[in-house]
């Protein structure tokens, strides 16, 4: 089977020069077998999408707070079943059920910021924004523990509690600990006026008139962008290679906490990951959804097998794409 020629019929859609595009990464055994690059990263400048094109994470963001998270429990600074009022003595009372393993497992019933931040808003919230909307609530979606409800409230305030154990940023944190360490030197939790994103690819949005002049918009930005537990990281698939292998490893934190991190609760959902099968093997995976980035992680570690798909977009997704790619590789 020609590898190279499958995918490049799947991601026909993202290759050409006026159109946002993509790239593809396959891994096994630690080793990069294909990365496959479609279109453009910045149409502006007109800069091809290459292996080292940094794109906004998205959600796909979650699974590196939730290590930020770990990696403060394993040096016995936090505790998974410390609580919002032990962590925020100053946050209301309903926090005394929510619990670190709650806000990881979106199990916590936070309510949704993003109603609370208009789309037209000039604006951006940020991370500690969040945190103070959450402590103006007075009540939960549910009781804590009993639902699974996907939040990005709870991410958000995962990162200001790195903030607040660590005494630094959650970026900084998050560049100190991960990035720097294992060697994603191009890896950034972006904060405008502050940091830079080299290589950056800027998101757009393909409308009915498809890829046209008129069928292009920029869509980089939306007011809720900023925030940085849930979804503001911006890296590679060669970082991501990185990122991958060290999930192997016990180097970031012990096994039992890594372990935990890789075990389903509600709805297959463990610390940053949701945890299923695919094909009849197991599998990790995350997607990453945004204004004008769709993103898909999946990782099968008994196969020792990972699939990136990256893409500068705002839509269609590709989870279906990245997953008829592991087909062809899981045959």
């Amino acid at each position: 089977m020609n590898y190279e020629e499958e995918t490049d019929a799947i991601f026909a859609a993202y290759q050409g020069e006026e159109t946002p595009g993509a790239v593809v990464r396959v891994i096994r055994d630690g080793e990069p077998v294909m990365t496959r690059t479609y279109g453009t990263a910045n149409l502006e400048d007109g800069i091809a999408v290459t292996a080292e094109t940094n794109f906004r994470l998205a959600s796909v963001s979650k699974q590196f707070t939730a290590m930020c998270i770990l990696m403060l429990v394993d040096r016995g600074e936090l505790g998974l079943d410390d609580s919002l009022t032990d962590l925020f003595p100053d946050f209301p009372d309903y926090g005394s059920g929510i619990t670190v393993t709650n806000l990881l497992q979106h199990t916590g019933g936070l309510i949704d910021y993003e109603p609370f931040v208009p789309e037209d808003s000039p604006v951006q919230v940020q991370d500690a924004g969040v945190l103070d909307l959450m402590r103006q609530q007075d009540h939960t979606y549910f009781e804590p523990g009993s639902e699974h409800r996907y939040s990005n409230s709870g991410y958000a305030v995962l990162a200001m509690i790195v903030e607040q154990i660590s005494g630094k940023p959650y970026a900084q944190f998050l560049q100190e600990n991960i990035f720097e360490p294992l060697g994603m030197r191009n890896s950034v939790a972006y904060q405008d006026g502050i940091s830079t994103v080299p290589n950056r690819a800027y998101g757009y949005y393909v409308t009915d008139e498809g890829v046209t002049d008129e069928g292009v918009e920029f869509s980089d930005q939306s007011p809720w962008s900023a925030v940085l537990g849930d979804g503001g990281i911006y890296t590679s698939v060669t970082d991501l290679t990185l990122w991958d292998e060290a999930l192997y490893g016990n180097g970031l934190v012990r096994k039992e906490l890594k372990e935990q991190a890789f075990t389903p609760a509600l709805e297959t959902y463990g610390f940053g990951w949701r945890i299923d099968e695919f094909d009849g093997h197991r599998r990790m995976h995350h997607e990453g959804t945004t204004i004008g980035f769709r993103n898909f992680i999946q990782r099968f570690p008994d196969d020792r097998l990972t699939i990136i798909v990256l893409s500068n977009r705002r839509e269609p997704g590709v989870e279906p794409l990245a997953e008829k790619v592991a087909h062809l590789f899981l045959q």
